[in-house]
Protein backbone atom coordinates (compact mmCIF):
# COMPACT_ATOMS: atom_id res chain seq x y z
CA UNK A 1 0.00 0.00 0.00
CA UNK A 2 1.76 3.65 -1.38
CA UNK A 3 0.86 7.07 0.64
CA UNK A 4 -0.42 9.80 -1.67
CA UNK A 5 -0.30 13.67 -0.57
CA UNK A 6 -1.98 15.89 -3.07
CA UNK A 7 -1.08 19.70 -3.42
CA UNK A 8 -2.54 22.56 -5.40
CA UNK A 9 -5.27 21.63 -7.77
CA UNK A 10 -5.12 17.85 -8.85
CA UNK A 11 -8.11 15.98 -10.92
CA UNK A 12 -9.72 12.73 -9.00
CA UNK A 13 -8.52 10.12 -10.97
CA UNK A 14 -4.75 11.47 -10.85
CA UNK A 15 -4.27 11.70 -6.65
CA UNK A 16 -2.64 8.07 -7.56
CA UNK A 17 0.43 6.94 -9.21
CA UNK A 18 -0.37 3.90 -11.34
CA UNK A 19 3.07 2.91 -12.33
CA UNK A 20 5.16 2.94 -9.25
CA UNK A 21 8.60 0.30 -7.93
CA UNK A 22 8.26 -2.33 -9.83
CA UNK A 23 7.50 0.00 -13.32
CA UNK A 24 10.88 1.73 -12.57
CA UNK A 25 13.06 -2.01 -11.49
CA UNK A 26 11.59 -3.57 -15.05
CA UNK A 27 13.21 -1.11 -17.25
CA UNK A 28 16.22 -1.23 -14.68
CA UNK A 29 16.81 -4.59 -15.18
CA UNK A 30 16.14 -5.27 -19.23
CA UNK A 31 18.90 -2.01 -18.92
CA UNK A 32 21.19 -4.14 -17.46
CA UNK A 33 20.86 -7.37 -19.82
CA UNK A 34 21.28 -5.36 -23.03
CA UNK A 35 24.63 -3.53 -21.90
CA UNK A 36 26.15 -6.89 -20.95
CA UNK A 37 25.12 -8.53 -24.20
CA UNK A 38 27.19 -5.36 -25.87
CA UNK A 39 29.78 -6.89 -23.88
CA UNK A 40 29.87 -10.09 -24.48
CA UNK A 41 29.27 -8.97 -28.40
CA UNK A 42 32.36 -6.53 -28.14
CA UNK A 43 34.67 -9.91 -27.82
CA UNK A 44 32.91 -12.36 -29.96
CA UNK A 45 31.59 -9.61 -32.65
CA UNK A 46 34.54 -7.53 -32.72
CA UNK A 47 36.89 -9.54 -31.75
CA UNK A 48 37.86 -7.22 -29.06
CA UNK A 49 40.28 -9.54 -26.88
CA UNK A 50 41.16 -6.97 -23.87
CA UNK A 51 36.99 -8.28 -22.99
CA UNK A 52 37.82 -12.15 -23.16
CA UNK A 53 38.40 -12.56 -19.55
CA UNK A 54 34.40 -11.29 -19.10
CA UNK A 55 32.93 -12.43 -22.51
CA UNK A 56 30.91 -15.37 -21.36
CA UNK A 57 30.18 -14.23 -17.55
CA UNK A 58 28.68 -10.82 -19.24
CA UNK A 59 26.84 -13.47 -21.67
CA UNK A 60 25.42 -15.69 -19.00
CA UNK A 61 24.11 -12.38 -16.70
CA UNK A 62 22.56 -10.99 -19.39
CA UNK A 63 20.52 -14.07 -19.48
CA UNK A 64 20.47 -14.37 -15.67
CA UNK A 65 18.81 -10.73 -15.64
CA UNK A 66 16.37 -11.34 -18.86
CA UNK A 67 14.77 -14.43 -17.35
CA UNK A 68 13.42 -12.17 -14.65
CA UNK A 69 13.09 -8.76 -16.55
CA UNK A 70 8.76 -9.90 -16.64
CA UNK A 71 9.01 -10.37 -12.93
CA UNK A 72 8.52 -6.83 -12.10
CA UNK A 73 5.49 -6.64 -14.83
CA UNK A 74 3.88 -9.58 -13.92
CA UNK A 75 3.84 -8.50 -9.94
CA UNK A 76 2.40 -5.13 -10.74
CA UNK A 77 -0.50 -6.66 -12.75
CA UNK A 78 -3.49 -7.59 -10.76
CA UNK A 79 -4.01 -10.53 -12.86
CA UNK A 80 -0.43 -11.65 -13.72
CA UNK A 81 -2.44 -14.90 -15.67
CA UNK A 82 -3.31 -12.27 -18.47
CA UNK A 83 0.34 -11.62 -19.63
CA UNK A 84 -0.12 -15.25 -22.17
CA UNK A 85 -3.03 -13.40 -23.75
CA UNK A 86 -0.14 -11.42 -25.36
CA UNK A 87 0.40 -15.21 -26.95
CA UNK A 88 -2.67 -16.49 -27.76
CA UNK A 89 -4.26 -13.35 -28.94
CA UNK A 90 -1.48 -11.91 -30.51
CA UNK A 91 -2.02 -7.80 -31.43
CA UNK A 92 1.19 -6.62 -33.19
CA UNK A 93 -0.24 -3.08 -33.51
CA UNK A 94 -0.53 -2.78 -29.38
CA UNK A 95 3.14 -1.19 -28.43
CA UNK A 96 3.07 -3.28 -25.01
CA UNK A 97 2.19 -6.15 -26.79
CA UNK A 98 5.00 -5.52 -29.01
CA UNK A 99 7.11 -6.37 -25.88
CA UNK A 100 6.37 -9.86 -25.27
CA UNK A 101 7.49 -11.00 -29.34
CA UNK A 102 10.65 -8.94 -28.66
CA UNK A 103 11.06 -10.62 -25.45
CA UNK A 104 11.06 -13.88 -26.72
CA UNK A 105 12.77 -13.68 -29.78
CA UNK A 106 15.40 -12.00 -27.98
CA UNK A 107 15.63 -15.26 -25.13
CA UNK A 108 15.49 -17.65 -27.92
CA UNK A 109 18.88 -15.99 -29.73
CA UNK A 110 20.76 -15.29 -26.12
CA UNK A 111 19.84 -18.74 -25.91
CA UNK A 112 21.29 -20.39 -28.54
CA UNK A 113 24.50 -18.19 -28.66
CA UNK A 114 25.19 -19.35 -24.85
CA UNK A 115 24.46 -23.46 -25.91
CA UNK A 116 27.08 -22.59 -28.92
CA UNK A 117 29.31 -21.35 -27.03
CA UNK A 118 29.15 -24.17 -24.14
CA UNK A 119 28.76 -27.09 -26.32
CA UNK A 120 32.48 -28.11 -26.26
CA UNK A 121 32.35 -27.47 -22.51
CA UNK A 122 29.21 -29.52 -21.79
CA UNK A 123 30.26 -32.67 -23.98
CA UNK A 124 33.62 -31.75 -22.03
CA UNK A 125 31.65 -32.18 -18.63
CA UNK A 126 29.15 -35.17 -20.02
CA UNK A 127 32.37 -37.71 -19.32
CA UNK A 128 34.76 -35.39 -16.99
CA UNK A 129 31.62 -34.56 -14.06
CA UNK A 130 32.76 -36.71 -10.64
CA UNK A 131 28.84 -37.57 -10.41
CA UNK A 132 27.04 -39.70 -12.30
CA UNK A 133 23.81 -37.00 -11.92
CA UNK A 134 26.01 -34.36 -13.40
CA UNK A 135 27.56 -36.72 -16.34
CA UNK A 136 23.25 -36.91 -17.11
CA UNK A 137 22.73 -33.36 -16.58
CA UNK A 138 25.39 -32.41 -19.11
CA UNK A 139 24.30 -35.25 -21.44
CA UNK A 140 20.89 -33.63 -21.49
CA UNK A 141 22.38 -30.70 -21.74
CA UNK A 142 24.52 -31.80 -25.04
CA UNK A 143 21.20 -32.93 -26.61
CA UNK A 144 23.50 -36.29 -26.44
CA UNK A 145 25.87 -35.32 -28.18
CA UNK A 146 29.03 -35.95 -26.25
CA UNK A 147 31.73 -35.63 -29.02
CA UNK A 148 32.69 -31.98 -30.55
CA UNK A 149 34.73 -32.21 -33.84
CA UNK A 150 36.86 -29.16 -34.41
CA UNK A 151 35.13 -28.77 -38.03
CA UNK A 152 31.78 -28.62 -36.02
CA UNK A 153 33.25 -25.97 -33.31
CA UNK A 154 34.23 -24.12 -36.28
CA UNK A 155 30.73 -24.35 -37.48
CA UNK A 156 29.22 -23.07 -34.24
CA UNK A 157 31.42 -20.35 -33.99
CA UNK A 158 30.55 -18.91 -37.37
CA UNK A 159 26.69 -19.52 -36.36
CA UNK A 160 27.61 -17.96 -32.49
CA UNK A 161 28.77 -14.84 -33.92
CA UNK A 162 25.25 -14.70 -36.87
CA UNK A 163 23.39 -15.16 -33.83
CA UNK A 164 25.36 -12.11 -31.41
CA UNK A 165 25.36 -9.71 -34.48
CA UNK A 166 22.03 -10.49 -34.85
CA UNK A 167 21.65 -10.15 -30.87
CA UNK A 168 22.88 -6.59 -31.24
CA UNK A 169 19.75 -4.91 -32.62
CA UNK A 170 17.53 -6.87 -30.75
CA UNK A 171 18.79 -5.97 -27.23
CA UNK A 172 18.62 -2.27 -28.54
CA UNK A 173 14.98 -3.34 -29.87
CA UNK A 174 14.44 -4.69 -26.31
CA UNK A 175 15.44 -1.83 -23.93
CA UNK A 176 14.64 0.98 -26.54
CA UNK A 177 11.57 0.09 -26.81
CA UNK A 178 10.47 1.19 -22.55
CA UNK A 179 11.66 4.64 -24.14
CA UNK A 180 9.55 3.82 -26.94
CA UNK A 181 6.66 3.29 -24.75
CA UNK A 182 7.09 6.21 -22.40
CA UNK A 183 8.04 8.43 -24.89
CA UNK A 184 4.62 7.53 -27.30
CA UNK A 185 2.83 8.67 -23.95
CA UNK A 186 1.49 12.46 -25.72
CA UNK A 187 -0.67 13.10 -23.08
CA UNK A 188 2.71 13.73 -20.25
CA UNK A 189 5.20 16.52 -21.42
CA UNK A 190 7.52 15.11 -19.69
CA UNK A 191 7.55 11.45 -21.37
CA UNK A 192 6.82 12.69 -24.84
CA UNK A 193 10.11 13.33 -26.26
CA UNK A 194 11.86 11.34 -29.49
CA UNK A 195 14.94 11.36 -27.13
CA UNK A 196 13.40 9.25 -24.71
CA UNK A 197 14.41 5.87 -26.55
CA UNK A 198 17.82 7.22 -27.47
CA UNK A 199 17.94 7.77 -23.69
CA UNK A 200 17.18 4.45 -22.31
CA UNK A 201 19.32 2.29 -24.73
CA UNK A 202 22.42 5.08 -23.53
CA UNK A 203 21.73 4.21 -19.88
CA UNK A 204 21.05 0.56 -20.38
CA UNK A 205 24.98 -0.21 -21.97
CA UNK A 206 26.17 2.02 -19.07
CA UNK A 207 24.56 0.14 -16.24
CA UNK A 208 25.60 -3.08 -17.92
CA UNK A 209 28.90 -2.50 -18.53
CA UNK A 210 28.76 -0.87 -14.69
CA UNK A 211 27.26 -3.93 -13.22
CA UNK A 212 29.88 -6.48 -15.39
CA UNK A 213 32.94 -3.82 -13.86
CA UNK A 214 31.47 -4.42 -10.31
CA UNK A 215 30.55 -7.95 -10.25
CA UNK A 216 34.20 -9.30 -11.88
CA UNK A 217 35.96 -7.06 -9.59
CA UNK A 218 34.27 -8.27 -6.47
CA UNK A 219 34.18 -11.65 -7.55
CA UNK A 220 38.00 -11.54 -8.38
CA UNK A 221 38.80 -10.19 -4.76
CA UNK A 222 36.71 -12.76 -2.85
CA UNK A 223 38.58 -15.80 -4.73
CA UNK A 224 42.00 -14.07 -4.29
CA UNK A 225 42.53 -14.03 -7.48
CA UNK A 226 44.08 -10.72 -9.86
CA UNK A 227 42.13 -8.73 -11.87
CA UNK A 228 42.73 -8.46 -15.49
CA UNK A 229 43.66 -4.89 -15.88
CA UNK A 230 43.59 -5.05 -19.34
CA UNK A 231 39.66 -5.85 -19.43
CA UNK A 232 39.57 -3.69 -16.55
CA UNK A 233 40.76 -0.67 -18.32
CA UNK A 234 38.67 -1.30 -21.48
CA UNK A 235 35.48 -1.67 -19.79
CA UNK A 236 36.17 1.80 -17.86
CA UNK A 237 37.08 3.22 -20.76
CA UNK A 238 33.84 1.99 -22.24
CA UNK A 239 32.09 3.19 -19.57
CA UNK A 240 33.31 6.46 -20.03
CA UNK A 241 32.75 6.87 -23.45
CA UNK A 242 29.01 6.34 -23.49
CA UNK A 243 28.40 7.95 -19.96
CA UNK A 244 29.65 10.70 -21.24
CA UNK A 245 26.76 10.40 -24.48
CA UNK A 246 24.27 9.59 -22.32
CA UNK A 247 24.73 12.42 -20.06
CA UNK A 248 25.34 14.66 -22.81
CA UNK A 249 22.09 13.40 -24.54
CA UNK A 250 19.84 13.29 -21.00
CA UNK A 251 20.80 16.82 -20.60
CA UNK A 252 19.69 18.00 -24.10
CA UNK A 253 16.57 16.55 -23.99
CA UNK A 254 16.04 18.65 -20.37
CA UNK A 255 17.43 22.27 -22.12
CA UNK A 256 15.44 21.47 -25.02
CA UNK A 257 12.17 21.42 -22.73
CA UNK A 258 12.86 25.08 -21.15
CA UNK A 259 14.20 26.21 -24.05
CA UNK A 260 10.69 25.79 -25.66
CA UNK A 261 8.94 27.05 -22.67
CA UNK A 262 6.09 25.69 -23.29
CA UNK A 263 2.79 25.86 -21.01
CA UNK A 264 3.95 22.56 -19.00
CA UNK A 265 7.44 24.04 -18.59
CA UNK A 266 7.01 25.82 -15.48
CA UNK A 267 5.30 22.57 -13.84
CA UNK A 268 7.97 20.79 -14.68
CA UNK A 269 10.54 22.77 -13.62
CA UNK A 270 8.99 22.76 -10.28
CA UNK A 271 9.21 19.60 -10.00
CA UNK A 272 12.62 19.40 -11.02
CA UNK A 273 13.25 21.84 -8.74
CA UNK A 274 11.22 20.45 -5.53
CA UNK A 275 10.28 16.62 -5.40
CA UNK A 276 13.10 15.50 -7.44
CA UNK A 277 16.01 17.93 -6.38
CA UNK A 278 17.85 14.86 -4.46
CA UNK A 279 16.99 11.82 -6.66
CA UNK A 280 18.12 14.08 -9.76
CA UNK A 281 20.58 16.73 -8.52
CA UNK A 282 22.12 14.76 -5.74
CA UNK A 283 21.99 11.08 -7.03
CA UNK A 284 21.61 11.22 -11.03
CA UNK A 285 23.90 14.00 -11.26
CA UNK A 286 26.78 14.35 -9.07
CA UNK A 287 26.74 10.92 -7.09
CA UNK A 288 25.75 8.78 -10.52
CA UNK A 289 27.40 11.35 -13.30
CA UNK A 290 29.68 13.81 -12.41
CA UNK A 291 31.74 12.16 -9.80
CA UNK A 292 32.18 8.58 -12.26
CA UNK A 293 32.79 10.64 -15.37
CA UNK A 294 36.22 12.24 -13.22
CA UNK A 295 36.96 8.92 -11.90
CA UNK A 296 36.82 7.21 -15.06
CA UNK A 297 37.93 9.66 -17.34
CA UNK A 298 41.02 10.18 -15.03
CA UNK A 299 41.48 6.27 -15.46
CA UNK A 300 41.31 6.86 -19.57
CA UNK A 301 43.59 9.97 -19.59
CA UNK A 302 46.28 8.70 -17.46
CA UNK A 303 46.11 4.82 -17.63
CA UNK A 304 49.18 3.37 -16.70
CA UNK A 305 49.96 6.74 -14.67
CA UNK A 306 47.59 5.15 -11.93
CA UNK A 307 48.58 2.11 -10.02
CA UNK A 308 46.58 -0.98 -10.98
CA UNK A 309 45.13 -1.03 -6.87
CA UNK A 310 43.94 1.99 -7.23
CA UNK A 311 42.37 1.59 -10.75
CA UNK A 312 40.48 -1.62 -9.13
CA UNK A 313 39.32 0.66 -6.90
CA UNK A 314 38.16 3.25 -9.15
CA UNK A 315 36.30 0.94 -11.34
CA UNK A 316 34.35 -0.73 -8.39
CA UNK A 317 33.23 2.41 -6.97
CA UNK A 318 32.59 4.10 -10.21
CA UNK A 319 30.58 1.32 -11.18
CA UNK A 320 28.46 1.60 -8.64
CA UNK A 321 27.97 5.05 -9.10
CA UNK A 322 26.62 4.16 -12.07
CA UNK A 323 24.10 1.96 -10.94
CA UNK A 324 23.00 4.18 -8.92
CA UNK A 325 22.84 6.98 -11.47
CA UNK A 326 20.95 4.66 -14.01
CA UNK A 327 18.40 3.32 -10.72
CA UNK A 328 17.96 7.28 -9.98
CA UNK A 329 16.92 7.98 -13.37
CA UNK A 330 14.94 5.03 -13.82
CA UNK A 331 13.12 6.47 -10.90
CA UNK A 332 13.24 10.10 -12.28
CA UNK A 333 11.21 9.30 -15.32
CA UNK A 334 8.49 6.68 -14.09
CA UNK A 335 7.91 8.07 -10.58
CA UNK A 336 8.54 11.82 -11.47
CA UNK A 337 6.58 11.95 -14.69
CA UNK A 338 3.53 10.46 -12.82
CA UNK A 339 3.91 13.22 -9.71
CA UNK A 340 2.08 16.05 -11.16
CA UNK A 341 -1.30 16.74 -12.29
CA UNK A 342 -2.64 16.72 -15.95
CA UNK A 343 -4.23 20.27 -15.02
CA UNK A 344 -0.68 21.67 -14.63
CA UNK A 345 -1.40 22.78 -10.98
CA UNK A 346 -0.75 20.52 -8.75
CA UNK A 347 1.55 17.65 -7.40
CA UNK A 348 1.50 14.15 -6.10
CA UNK A 349 3.85 13.52 -3.66
CA UNK A 350 4.77 9.38 -3.36
CA UNK A 351 6.39 7.69 -0.80
CA UNK A 352 7.79 3.92 -0.99
CA UNK A 353 6.92 1.46 1.61
CA UNK A 354 8.92 -1.47 2.93
CA UNK A 355 6.64 -3.45 2.66
CA UNK A 356 3.92 -4.68 0.19
CA UNK A 357 3.83 -5.96 -3.36
CA UNK A 358 5.83 -3.08 -4.52
CA UNK A 359 7.75 -1.91 -1.22
CA UNK A 360 11.42 -2.06 -0.87
CA UNK A 361 11.33 -5.77 0.19
CA UNK A 362 9.39 -7.06 -2.87
CA UNK A 363 12.29 -4.90 -5.34
CA UNK A 364 15.21 -6.22 -3.18
CA UNK A 365 14.06 -9.56 -3.28
CA UNK A 366 12.96 -9.42 -7.14
CA UNK A 367 16.42 -7.56 -8.11
CA UNK A 368 18.42 -10.52 -6.02
CA UNK A 369 16.63 -13.16 -8.15
CA UNK A 370 19.08 -12.92 -11.36
CA UNK A 371 21.97 -12.80 -8.64
CA UNK A 372 21.18 -16.02 -7.50
CA UNK A 373 20.11 -17.84 -10.79
CA UNK A 374 23.95 -16.58 -11.89
CA UNK A 375 25.65 -18.24 -8.63
CA UNK A 376 23.53 -21.22 -9.94
CA UNK A 377 25.05 -21.45 -13.24
CA UNK A 378 28.66 -20.52 -11.58
CA UNK A 379 27.74 -24.24 -10.34
CA UNK A 380 26.86 -25.89 -13.83
CA UNK A 381 29.29 -23.74 -16.51
CA UNK A 382 32.73 -22.16 -16.54
CA UNK A 383 32.09 -18.54 -15.53
CA UNK A 384 35.21 -17.18 -16.69
CA UNK A 385 36.63 -19.71 -18.94
CA UNK A 386 36.53 -22.42 -21.29
CA UNK A 387 36.93 -26.18 -19.03
CA UNK A 388 36.88 -27.84 -22.88
CA UNK A 389 40.38 -26.21 -23.57
CA UNK A 390 42.20 -25.83 -20.90
CA UNK A 391 40.84 -28.92 -18.21
CA UNK A 392 43.89 -28.85 -16.11
CA UNK A 393 43.69 -25.14 -15.65
CA UNK A 394 40.18 -25.25 -14.53
CA UNK A 395 40.62 -28.42 -12.49
CA UNK A 396 43.42 -26.66 -10.71
CA UNK A 397 41.39 -23.31 -10.34
CA UNK A 398 38.45 -23.15 -8.98
CA UNK A 399 37.42 -19.82 -10.34
CA UNK A 400 35.05 -21.00 -12.38
CA UNK A 401 32.88 -21.28 -9.35
CA UNK A 402 31.58 -25.12 -10.50
CA UNK A 403 33.79 -26.12 -7.36
CA UNK A 404 36.12 -28.85 -7.13
CA UNK A 405 33.46 -31.65 -5.44
CA UNK A 406 31.18 -32.04 -8.88
CA UNK A 407 34.47 -32.28 -11.31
Amino acid sequence: MHHYVTQGYVLPNQAHLYWTTMIALYPYITGIVAGAFIISSLYHVFDKEELKPVSRFSMLMALAFLLFATVPLLMHLGHPERAFSIMFTPNPTSATAVFGFIYSTYLCILSVEIWLVYRADIAYLSHNARSAPMRALYWVLALGVTEVSDAARRLDRRVMIFLAAIGIPAAVFLHGYVGFLFGAVKADPYWASPLMPVIFILSAIVSGIAMVIVCYTVVQWAKGRAVDMKCTQSLMEYAWYFLIIDVSIEALELVNHAYMANEDWRILRQLIMTRLWTSMFIFQVLLGSVIPLLLFGAVTVFKDRIAAGTRQAIGLIGGLLLLVQVAAMRWNVVIGGQMYSKSLRGFIDFHVDFGGQEGILAVLAVFSLPFLTLFAFSRVLPLWGSLATFPKQWLKDDAADIGAQDH
